[in-house]
Order: structure tokens, then C-alpha cells, then sequence
């Protein structure tokens, strides 16, 4: 079946406002062909443990495959089960979460152990809206976690994913849309296999990145990352670590960072009402210390 190409793609989408079945199985064949020839192998792919599942897509959120494969395996040896992650003290999940950065990814994370533990008896729940139900769980982390571990076909839109699909079916346009894409993920998703079908999207939506300009920056949703060194993320980085390493430490003493006192108040103050510390008389500790004697 002759492969199409984005130009004939984009022609017909925008010719008949949908996809013949033909065009949507030689779509099919091409990234499949091209996934199956170039595998990436990758520990999460190798597991419909939805607690595993759920550790890696909360981890790759805004952070590099390779950083994830070490971290991810470091992850699972210190809380290898739901249960472990729920009963462990916030103060641990955060130091090994260190390194990845977005510290507030590893609070929803053991937020979400705990709700399925009190509320599941620790099976997790299999359907989309479960799943969104839980703490940090949103739209496209319900789906990935249905389709990579139940196998439950849903239509998503990630990175790589929305660059194949403005690649192949939006040539020649800017700011494209979510909402343009996602009836032509739902038409063309493999509902027999839809675990395989988009490992292939993202593997060929990672390969296009690497030979065309990233279709990615044609997206509407498209954003630049802000530069961490020198930012207020960096800054609560460095808090976090401080109280991580010292516990109960004071505002005098981490204001030996040398940082204007006042974005260090804003920012403690910032943390304690998202719930990564509390204070302990004048000091400061990671919340859940105080159950802790």
C-alpha cells in the first residue's frame, strides 16, 4: 500500500473533512512499520503494572527519557509497590524524587498512592474517570495510564504524538489546535492494541524531531521552557534540599543561600500551603515530620 505523503494528507483532511478507511490503514501501516524496525526499549514499556505505569508518565512530564531511566529505576527499588509509596514519609519520596526537578509531581504522586489505598484497597481503578478522579491525574496522564495498562482505547494528545499529527495532516499551518487534532487521533487509534499504536506515535513523533524542524513548535499549545538556572525554580529547589538535609531549619540559616529574604519568605510560605513543609516553631521541615516524635 503506497505511503502517503503529509502534502496528500493534509489535502484530503482538508478536502473531505475526514479519512477514507484506506488512508487511516496506510497511516496505520507507515508507523507501525517504522516503530517495529527502530524499537526503543524502555522499562516502563515492559510492564502493564498501572503503578508502574503511572511512576514513568508522572516522571517524563517536562523531563528527558534518558534522566528517566535512572531515576525511575532508583524509584521503584525504594517504594517498589503502591503500598510502599503510600506509607512512606513524604520526606523520603522526595529525596530520592531529587534530580528530576518539579518536586510537586512526587507529592501528587504519593497523594495518588494514598488515595488508592484508602479509597481502592490499593487495586488501582481502571476506567479514565477513576483515574482523573485521582489527585494530580489529569487529562492525558487518565488515558495514558488506561491504554498503556488496561489497554482501554481512548484518544490523547502528548509532545510527540501532536507532532505527528500537525506533521502529516497540518502541513503548511501555525497555531494549530487540540482540539483540529484530536478527531483524527480518535479516527486513526488502533482500538485493538492501543498500548502498541501509540508507543509507535511517540516513537515516530521522536524521530521527526530529530530530522525536521519539531512540527511540535506549529501547535497553539506550544510553550518554551524557562531556563532553570537562575530561576525561582531553582530557588525552591535549593530550599527543598536545605530542608530535606536539615530538618527544622530556621529562616536565618537558609537565608545563608544568599538570596533576598523576601523571595525566600514567599516562597516557604508557598510550599507550606502546597504541602511540601511545614513549621515547627521557627523552624522549617518537611510535612509530616511533626507525626513523625
Amino acid at each position: 500500500m503506497k505511503v502517503r505523503t503529509p502534502e496528500y494528507l493534509t489535502r484530503t483532511v482538508n478536502k473531505n473533512g475526514e479519512l477514507s478507511p484506506k488512508i487511516v490503514a496506510t497511516f496505520r501501516a507507515m508507523i507501525y512499520a517504522y516503530h517495529r524496525s527502530t524499537l526503543r526499549p524502555m522499562q516502563w514499556r515492559e510492564t502493564c503494572d498501572p503503578y508502574r505505569i503511572l511512576v514513568s508518565e508522572i516522571m517524563l512530564q517536562q523531563t528527558q527519557v534518558e534522566r528517566v531511566k535512572l531515576k525511575y529505576a532508583e524509584f521503584l527499588g525504594a517504594f517498589p509497590t503502591i503500598n510502599s509509596l503510600a506509607e512512606a514519609p513524604l520526606s523520603e519520596v522526595l529525596q530520592v524524587w531529587q534530580g528530576l526537578g518539579y518536586n510537586r509531581r512526587a507529592i501528587f504522586l504519593k497523594r495518588c498512592s494514598e488515595e488508592v489505598v484508602n479509597r481502592y484497597a490499593g487495586k488501582f481503578p481502571s476506567t479514565v474517570s477513576e483515574l482523573q478522579s485521582l489527585p494530580g491525574i489529569g487529562h492525558y496522564t487518565a488515558r495514558a495510564v488506561a491504554a498503556f495498562a488496561f489497554g482501554i482505547a481512548e484518544p490523547l494528545i502528548e509532545t510527540n504524538i501532536r507532532a505527528v499529527f500537525i506533521h502529516f495532516f497540518f502541513h503548511h499551518s501555525d497555531a494549530v489546535n487540540d482540539h483540529e487534532i484530536a478527531p483524527l487521533v480518535a479516527t486513526t487509534l488502533d482500538r485493538d492494541n492501543p498500548r502498541e499504536w501509540y508507543y509507535a506515535l511517540m516513537d515516530y513523533g521522536v524521530m521527526l524531531k530529530q530530522t525536521h524542524p519539531n512540527p511540535g513548535r506549529r501547535s497553539r499549545h506550544h510553550t518554551h521552557q524557562s531556563r532553570f538556572e537562575g530561576s525561582n525554580r531553582q530557588l525552591r529547589s535549593r530550599l527543598l534540599r536545605e530542608v530535606l538535609e536539615h530538618p527544622r531549619i530556621t529562616l536565618e540559616k537558609l537565608m545563608l543561600l544568599e538570596v533576598e529574604r523576601e523571595a525566600v519568605q514567599r516562597n516557604l510560605d508557598a510550599m507550606q500551603r502546597e504541602g511540601f513543609l511545614v513549621k515547627l516553631g521557627s523552624g522549617y521541615s518537611v510535612s509530616g515530620e511533626k507525626n513523625r516524635g
